[in-house]
């Protein structure tokens, strides 16, 4: 009987989850368990365990410990997970922790990227699992940027955001950008980041306009995106 493998998606916010990622995780033989990040505590074995890690987004920055104190012990279990060679994906904040947890910077960037954009690949990233995208728009949610990790390889910017995505090897990537999100239950970000669009001067019904124009485009490259790399953790020596 084959083992079933344990997929631990380490959650800011409810509402942003594995999405797409959820079924696809699925397919490859895991099983998807939570952990609620400011509930749910961080030690040295919580990301050390599990086969897979997925770190999700959420609308704090990795610079705020003092404020929310849980950050130190998660980006010190990701570090821990990095070092150990073991798979794991960032996506928004959690690219973000991942970058922080290798040494390198996080700050608020210049511009709030904040809709579906293109992005542009590096050469590297179009001999990567990103290459599917192509110019195919992405969903952008966020305000901080950062640093390059030492040891790792860019894969795609915008004009704003110099690092989009980096790998460090085949089975560690950080995504600043959402693949995983589905249109159909899109209204729920915008219900949940209403105080961040006020803010920002950003009009709900223009984001659902996006969604409506690239979401399925969207959706469809994510799978694909998504599962050729869990294809390529699959692959990778354990």
């Amino acid at each position: 009987m084959i083992r079933k493998k344990l997929c631990l998606a380490v959650r800011h916010v409810a509402f942003e989850d594995l999405g797409l990622l959820g079924p696809l995780v699925a397919s490859h033989n895991y099983e998807m368990r939570y952990h609620d990040a400011g509930i749910d505590p961080f030690d040295s074995g919580t990301l050390q365990s599990p086969d897979l890690v997925v770190v999700l987004g959420g609308p704090i920055g990795v610079y705020e410990g003092n404020t929310y104190p849980f950050i130190a012990g998660e980006v010190a279990a990701i570090a821990g997970r990095i070092a150990a060679e073991k798979p794991i994906l960032g996506i928004c904040l959690g690219a973000q922790m991942m970058a922080a947890a290798l040494g390198a910077r996080v700050a608020p960037g210049p511009y709030k990227e904040i809709g579906w954009a293109p992005l542009t690949l590096t050469a590297e990233g179009n001999n990567s699992v990103l290459a599917a995208l192509g110019g195919t728009p992405v969903l952008h949610w966020h305000g901080d940027n950062c640093e390059l990790p030492a040891g790792c390889v860019g894969l795609a910017s915008t004009a704003h955001c110099p690092v989009q995505a980096f790998v460090r090897s085949p089975s560690q990537l950080a995504l600043q950008f959402h693949l995983e999100t589905e249109p159909a239950r899109f209204e729920s970000w915008l219900v949940g980041h209403t105080v961040e669009l006020g803010k920002a001067g950003i009009d709900p019904n223009e984001l659902r306009k996006q969604a409506q124009t690239f979401g399925g485009a969207t959706l469809e490259i994510g799978r694909k995106v998504l599962a050729a790399w869990l294809d390529q953790v699959a692959g990778a020596p354990a």
